[in-house]
């Protein structure tokens, strides 16, 4: 009963900050926004465009080769997800089956410090990354880059699996843990406490801040009110769209999963794992055997959709840019859909009960595989077996997955929208920890504080639920790309004593040297 107090309280304190700076907009725009000329999604959205125009410009600055251009955020993320990979001596593959033994229970004594078990920071990290990029976001890169743009997807995610590795082995090994056995960790503590380790304390201090900052900003947007405002207008358009019972309630959408994220989070990361170590396996496993039965049901088609990848990755169709914006579009697709290099998935891996940092790091593994190469595979062969690329400017993120799915089962669209709602769900709940430990980085470790976030989160959850997000979405995009610019600092940096740290590891599990 305290709970669902705390819970009512902050979803009341929420609607009415809500409404409060609705109010105050509408009274700032005057008698124009009485005569309705101009909404309060685009005061909003034009208010943000200056700030947004020049942060999306700095941290999506694009490079040219040949007709393509390159993000130098997607480069940066990519080169060092190759270089990582020949520095730990393709850990992507020899680890893999350590990383399962890990998952299953070994070498995982429940006794050491932290909150979370193995499998819990697994699949709250995963319900970070697995979502709308795996069902939106695929499409996206098919539909500009072809068939072809696949393969460079599962490309990207195989290297990125080292920097994934690296990064949440630097936030165990760094990691904070209080005298009430919480833990504070991710990216800014073992930017500020590894740089202080090799001298450099101020530029630890001000890469560990940018982050944080960049990261409370991700929290509230993209990893906030793009998925509150998906999932409504997913849920919006099977319930009959602007004719539907939901026409013009999205606040009351918003309000109701305000409701229903403030009872996860309250608890911390030991609430939001308990809930993601059972939506993440049931959303994903439903997610994957709907599209294994679409498979099956078109299975002589099954082996031409794998050739058209194949081909397509290599000699591609000039309309689709040529090789270089097939592997652009593969290579960004999939730098978006699994974080990896971002520095977001270390503050969930921080929590875990152990005190071997490295077998925190051979789980993380696992995320970018099961995230890209198996779910994102799945929804592109999906959509290439159906033919919904082909069908021209008609059809763009989720309307593409949407009618591929339903070229099969017709119903597939209402199951659909109810997987939306559980990914934005399940993204919301992974990021208010996200923002949260960032928030309090800045901020201190107080309840006061803790309350503070929570509240302005719940608040924008209703928010992104009921307006147009426009140039909001850009800003809060840039601003989690932008984590990955100190993040790659730190990892460069810090790499050299996490290479020492798995030598002395492998020795004491395997009785063998892991790397020479």
């Amino acid at each position: 009963m305290k709970q669902l107090s705390k819970v009512f309280f902050l979803v009341l304190l929420s609607l009415v900050l809500t409404l409060s700076v609705a109010d105050a907009l509408a009274q700032a725009e005057g008698p124009v926004a009485v005569a309705g000329e101009v909404s309060l999604d685009q005061r909003i959205n034009e208010a943000v465009a200056p700030l947004s125009d020049v942060v999306t410009s700095f941290v999506f600055y694009t490079v040219s080769v040949g007709e393509s251009k390159f993000p130098v955020i997607v480069v940066w993320l990519i080169l060092t997800a190759v270089i990582f990979t020949i520095y730990f001596r393709f850990i992507n593959f020899w680890g893999f089956a350590h990383a399962l033994s890990i998952v299953r229970g070994r070498h995982a004594p429940s006794s050491e410090p932290g909150e979370v078990t193995h499998f819990q920071a697994l699949t709250a990290a995963l319900s970070g990354t697995v979502g709308l990029g795996n069902i939106a976001g695929v499409a996206a890169a098919i539909a500009l880059g072809g068939p072809g743009a696949t393969l460079w997807m599962i490309v990207a995610a195989f290297f990125g699996m080292a920097s994934k590795f690296l990064e949440c082995s630097l936030g165990a090994k760094y990691r904070v843990v209080h005298e009430d056995g919480t833990v504070s960790g991710g990216a800014m503590y073992y930017l500020s406490r590894g740089f202080a380790e090799h001298g450099l304390p101020r530029l630890g201090k001000v890469l560990a801040v940018f982050f944080a900052v960049m990261c409370v900003g991700g929290s509230l947007g993209a990893g906030n009110m793009f998925q509150a405002n998906q999932a409504f207008q997913q849920v919006s358009t099977v319930t009959g769209g602007a004719a539907g019972f939901l026409s013009d309630s999205g606040w009351l959408f918003g309000l109701v999963l305000a409701g229903i994220v403030a009872l996860v989070i309250i608890g911390g990361i030991k609430s939001i794992a308990h809930v993601t170590e059972f939506v993440v396996p049931f959303m994903g496993l439903f997610y994957i055997f709907s599209s294994i039965a679409i498979l099956l049901i078109h299975a002589e088609q099954v082996p031409n959709a794998m050739h058209a990848i194949f081909v397509g990755a290599f000699t591609p169709e000039a309309g689709y840019g040529g090789l270089i914006g097939v592997l652009m579009w593969g290579f960004q697709r999939a730098t978006f859909s699994n974080e990896s290099g971002i520095g977001s998935a270390p503050i969930a891996y921080s929590a875990v009960r152990t005190d071997e940092p490295l077998s925190v790091g051979f789980v993380s593994l696992l995320e970018p595989f099961i995230d890209t190469v198996i779910i994102c595979t799945m929804t592109a062969l999906v959509i290439v077996i159906s033919g919904v690329y082909l069908e021209g400017e008609g059809l763009r993120g989720v309307e593409m997955t949407s009618a591929a799915f339903a070229s099969a089962f017709d119903w597939f669209p209402y199951l659909l929208a109810v997987a939306v709602t559980m990914f934005a769900f399940s993204t919301i709940i992974t990021w208010s920890y996200y923002g949260l430990k960032s928030w309090t980085f800045l901020f201190g470790e107080t309840p006061v504080s803790d309350h503070i976030f929570k509240l302005i989160f719940c608040a924008f959850t209703v928010i992104g639920a009921s307006m147009e997000l426009g140039k909001v979405i850009g800003f809060s995009d840039a601003m989690i790309f932008a984590m990955a610019l100190p993040n790659g600092i730190g990892m460069f940096l810090l790499a050299g004593g996490v290479k020492r740290d798995l030598k002395d590891y492998w020795i004491r599990v395997k009785g063998v040297s892991a790397i020479s």
